[in-house]
């Protein structure tokens, strides 16, 4: 699977995640980066949340 813009958007255990920034609920920026150093980060993604497919 690529993304957008071509890149590999698989990563195998252990590898490093890119970093990437979005907008929180409450409009804030965040990113990836801003967790750095902490023990356990958790990603979940959901593509496919509020639409009908």
């Amino acid at each position: 699977m690529h993304g957008l813009e071509g890149y590999d958007m698989a990563l195998e255990l252990g590898d490093k995640a890119p970093d990437f920034h979005l907008s929180s609920t409450r409009k804030e920026k965040i990113s990836l980066s801003d967790y750095k150093g902490r023990k356990n980060v958790l990603l979940a993604f959901y593509p496919l949340n509020f639409t009908p497919g």
